[in-house]
């Protein structure tokens, strides 16, 4: 074998040798043993061309079209022409192989699957570094700076494996670019390349002594050793506590890369529910809608060994401008906008960035790194959220429960990795999943049961001392013993929902917080919460809410019936923390949500004192000109405000007893009727609230959507007046929005215009005004004196 022949085979065991420190980062070896075959192909038409021999430039481009040739038959065949020669189609197959690739690599942890885009980027990396290696060290003599493509290789892989070197892995590299030296030094190659050559030669040596070289190849092979031990040292890793701060960052990162290491944020959890003086850690201003559904979450924990969840290693990089759309997100998921300033108090100190999931979009200062996977922010160099404010924008998604029940099998690689479940898990668990979703057709359905079994029919008691559980038994114990708080509950349906085939995670973060008098919303210590999110293709994560007494159950986790596409009456609805506010209103007889804050008086107004008659009559009667001007200005508005403060009213926050819900959602009833009548459907009173429905979608032409949302409003109404056990419906004033919403939609601007400024219902007023008069003058009238007798009472004078 001639000297050339014995290098270039040395570079391609170079380059799998070092190669072989990519395959902790997936499943199987399978990959490898093609990208050798690849290389072995690759290095042999190098050879052939040196052979001819051809110009230098031609041997790499030869390599190089072959090369391609060789990944368009694993890879494209069905795209390419002949199945070979590569086309349009082959390469917009390639380029989606490699979005498809990358995405892959931000959402799965090592050891990921072995996906196709992996596939492609992992073989498809190593037939690259072989060419590098190859041209530096056969075609140009210049075996010493080879090492740095080798370098290159292995520092990817150990920085994606966890940022310590792997001892097994370093030596085999390491052993194979020594070889390469080894062989390079045998050839006695008198020249090596321009940058890294030298001039001096060994005393007394001749021309032809390969001294100096080899000492140059030598002292380039003991610094590129070197770095390759401490560049994978030197790579970023996150540490750190959820809910309460632990300042540990992510390390000494550049910002550019790194790893999540896995937390357990279980203590923390439990230990911020049962603190004894409850303090706000966040305040938030949002344009959402509903502010019921306003969770704010910290992280996702997908990594479950069958005793606990905890966050999977994940790979973290720059915070982008604006971030891509949620994994599994259809186009026709309705979804809005929202936008939240948040503030986090001196006293709230944590790596993780507290916000309304999915984020699209973050403005915060000081350094902070993105997650893909989970779509989080992390704190990087002891950064945290003390006293930080910063905007998220964030999506409102609110899909259909037709949309959850008919959602197609998830990809293989997420259905492989969020339905894994160790050996260890007690067969209880998926055992008691069966029998409690008996009957479900389809994994939406599943959930559903799942949910209402822990928040309603399975007899489970929330209680923040017990303690969390450790061992294979922990999840066992709960469903025996059924008292926990939102740890057993989300972690315990998250298990048996992948036991029954739905990729599951858990989610930490903080429930719906207190809204307050100014507007905001105050979020404290004891708003900790974790719930289960499921994965529903066209949809993707979905929050469900098994805990009884906290938070709200989600809109969409209604049924459909087999024989109807209407929805089935929901849970009851549990809204946010009936805890007092802990920051003090404006006045003790201003509550919060009771008025609409410019009612409440601010506290200079409250304490002013009277003037001492100082005020000429000239300032009197200007001051009397500018009320009456005020007056007549705020007239012709008198019904838009009113109605805007009965919509308030009767759509806002409700007590959590059933009869508080009753009258919730009677309320919200009232407002869906008037809300038609303002748009010109004069309501029946005659019809029952099903019949009345029809009517109303039928007037006001709405499309399936809003007709979907009337019906839903109508269910619960029939379900609190005639049900002899009423449930009443959860999300009916969201229902009730939606409707009013499609009303608007489906009407001219003069009716829309006069809904707005002059609408109809708002005679309800005067009504309401007659009733009281009619009522004060029978009661003035029955305490008037009767001839021969006294006064009489309010009991027919018994």
């Amino acid at each position: 074998m001639s000297g050339r022949a014995r290098l270039a085979g040395c570079a391609a065991a170079a380059t799998l040798m070092t190669a072989c420190s990519l395959l902790p980062l997936v499943h199987g070896p399978a990959w490898l043993v093609v990208a050798a075959l690849l290389v072995g192909v690759q290095a042999g038409v190098g050879a052939a061309a040196r052979r001819v021999p051809l110009a230098r430039p031609l041997t790499v481009l030869a390599q190089l079209l072959v090369s391609l040739l060789l990944l368009t038959l694993v890879f494209a065949r069905e795209q390419a022409l002949a199945g070979l020669f590569p086309g349009p189609e082959a390469f917009a197959h390639f380029s989606e192989l490699l979005r498809e690739g990358s995405d892959d690599v931000s959402r799965y942890a090592p050891p990921a699957p072995l996906t196709d885009g992996i596939r492609l980027m992992l073989i498809g990396g190593v037939l690259i570094v072989h060419l590098l290696v190859d041209t530096l060290a056969v075609t140009f003599r210049a075996a010493a700076p080879a090492g740095l493509p080798l370098l290159a290789l292995y520092s990817v892989a150990a920085g994606l494996s966890g940022g310590g070197a792997d001892w097994l892995w370093f030596l085999l590299a390491a052993a194979g670019y020594l070889m390469l030296l080894l062989a390079e030094g045998r050839d006695r190659v008198t020249r090596w390349g321009r940058v890294f050559g030298a001039t001096a030669r060994a005393p007394g040596a001749g021309d032809g002594t390969p001294a100096a070289p080899v000492r140059t190849g030598r002292r380039i092979g003991a610094v590129a050793l070197g770095v390759a031990l401490l560049v994978p040292l030197a790579l970023p890793a996150m540490r750190g506590g959820l809910l309460a701060g632990t300042g540990a960052g992510v390390g000494a990162g550049s910002g550019n890369g790194g790893m999540i290491s896995a937390v357990n944020p279980l203590v923390s959890l439990r230990d911020s529910l049962n603190v004894d003086s409850d303090r706000q850690v966040l305040s938030l201003r949002t344009n959402a809608e509903d502010l019921s559904d306003m969770y704010v979450r910290i992280v996702s924990l997908d990594d479950f060994d069958g005793t606990t969840w905890k966050p999977a290693q994940r790979h973290i990089v720059g915070v982008p401008d604006g971030f891509p759309t949620p994994i599994g997100l259809g186009p026709d998921v309705r979804r809005t906008t929202v936008r939240t300033t948040i503030s986090a108090a001196e006293s709230y100190a944590q790596d993780w960035l507290p916000m309304p999931y999915p984020p699209t979009g973050v403005r915060i200062g000081g350094n902070w790194r993105y997650e893909p996977v989970g779509m989080t922010l992390v704190g990087d160099h002891r950064q945290t959220t003390r006293g930080a404010t910063y905007l998220v924008t964030s999506l409102d998604v609110r899909p259909t429960a037709r949309q959850l029940a008919s959602a197609p099998k998830p990809p293989a690689a997420l259905l492989r990795e969020y339905t894994d479940v160790p050996p260890a898990l007690p067969k209880v668990v998926a055992r008691t999943a069966k029998e409690v979703t008996s009957g479900a057709a389809n994994h939406y359905e599943e959930a559903v049961k799942l949910q209402e079994w822990f928040a309603e029919d399975g007899g489970f008691r929330y209680d923040t001392q017990v303690q969390v559980g450790r061992g294979p038994n922990a999840i066992a114990n709960f469903l025996r013993d059924k008292q926990g708080f939102c740890v057993h509950f989300s972690f315990t349906m998250a298990a048996m929902a992948r036991t029954l085939g739905i990729p599951a995670r858990v989610a930490v973060g903080f429930a719906p917080g207190t809204p307050q008098a100014d507007g905001s919303v105050s979020v404290s210590l004891k708003d900790a919460h974790a719930w289960p999110e499921l994965y529903f293709e066209g949809v993707g994560w979905t929050r469900f809410e098994p805990t009884p007494t906290r938070g709200t159950t989600p809109s969409y986790t209604r049924r459909q019936t087999p024989n109807s596409a209407l929805p089935d009456p929901a849970l009851p609805s549990r809204g946010s923390s009936a805890a007092p506010s802990p920051q003090a209103s404006a006045s003790e007889s201003c509550a919060a949500g009771s008025a609409a804050p410019a009612v409440c008086a601010a506290p200079s107004e409250a304490v002013a004192a009277p003037g001492g008659g100082g005020g000429t009559p000239g300032g009197l009667r200007a001051a009397l000109l500018v009320l009456g001007a005020l007056v007549l200005l705020a007239l012709p508005l008198t019904p838009l405000l009113w109605r805007q403060r009965a919509r308030s009213r009767r759509l806002g926050a409700h007590a959590r007893s059933d009869a508080g819900a009753a009258e919730h959602t009677l309320a919200a009833w009232r407002e869906l009727t008037d809300s038609a009548w303002d748009h010109g459907i004069v309501p029946d009173e005659s019809l029952t609230p099903r019949a009345a429905a029809e009517r109303i979608v039928r007037l006001g032409e709405l499309d399936e959507e809003a007709g979907g949302a009337v019906h839903r409003v109508a269910d619960a109404v029939e379900q609190v007046l005639y049900a002899p056990r009423p449930r009443s419906a959860t999300g009916v004033a969201a229902d009730v929005r939606r409707a009013v919403t499609g009303l608007r939609a489906s009407a001219g601007r003069a009716t829309r215009l006069r809904a707005l400024f002059a609408p109809r219902s708002a005679v309800r007023a005067l009504w309401a005004a007659a009733d009281r008069w009619t009522a004060l003058r029978a009661r003035a009238a029955a305490l008037r004196p009767v001839p021969g007798g006294g006064a009489t009472t309010g009991r027919g004078g018994s």
